[in-house]
């Protein structure tokens, strides 16, 4: 705690300097924090595998408190009985931690606490998720998944489009005879490059979401095949 006042004493010295508010000043003090996951939350496989990756010398010197620290005061708050929302907002709020850092104690502290699976989202699914480079063009790369006429020769499967979609950009649809939703994402890597990203979300459990990522692994290798070949 001594390390927490000791910073706290910084904050408020920028501040009778610059004239900020506490959360301005303490912003300009802190280490930048790493990039966020594309998903909104961040997401481990265990909350020990959080720890491993946000270490007790990096928890504590961003919200000044380590992962036992914080799984105590959550504790001592109530947080099992609670939402991950509401934790994530007290811990922001209540403890001035920045948005990132609160999604991280609330990710390792449920995942600590047994209240969220390993995969699991804040909204209680799962998801899968694959990824592939093809040596093609963004806009061939697109058509091969939108234009239903090109899907045969990769997927084995049969897509209906849901959602709004962007060319070039995003393509939604749901799969026939499976549960959840489909997000295939583009990204140009180059004139003749393109990265495609399929995220299959709102599934009810570990087992299916694993079976599924597998699934899509085999379906983008075949996608490159066709595409390459």
């Amino acid at each position: 705690m001594t390390t927490q006042k000791s910073f706290k004493r910084r904050v408020r010295a920028r501040m009778t300097k610059t004239g900020e508010s506490y959360t301005a000043a303490r912003r300009h003090l802190l280490p930048d924090e790493p990039a966020a996951p594309s998903s909104a939350t961040p997401s481990t496989s265990t909350a020990r595998r959080a720890t491993e990756i946000n270490n007790d010398e990096s928890i504590r010197r961003n919200t000044g408190r380590s992962w036992d620290e914080w799984f105590a005061v959550l504790d001592e708050w109530g947080a099992r009985d609670r939402g991950h929302t509401e934790i994530a907002r007290w811990v922001g709020e209540q403890h001035d931690v920045s948005g990132w850092w609160a999604q991280s104690i609330t990710v390792g502290y449920e995942q600590e606490r047994g209240l969220r699976q390993p995969g699991q989202q804040c909204d209680g699914y799962f998801a899968a998720n694959a990824s592939k480079t093809v040596a093609v063009p963004l806009a061939v790369a697109y058509a091969a998944v939108a234009d239903s006429g090109r899907r045969g020769e990769w997927l084995g499967g049969t897509l209906t489009p849901q959602g709004k979609s962007r060319e070039n950009k995003v393509f939604r649809a749901v799969l026939d005879g499976e549960p959840g939703k489909l997000e295939f994402s583009f990204i140009a890597k180059g004139d003749a490059k393109t990265q495609v990203t399929v995220s299959h979300t709102k599934l009810a459990d570990a087992e299916t979401a694993a079976k599924l990522k597998q699934r899509w692994r085999e379906r983008l290798g075949e996608l490159k095949s066709a595409l390459e070949g």
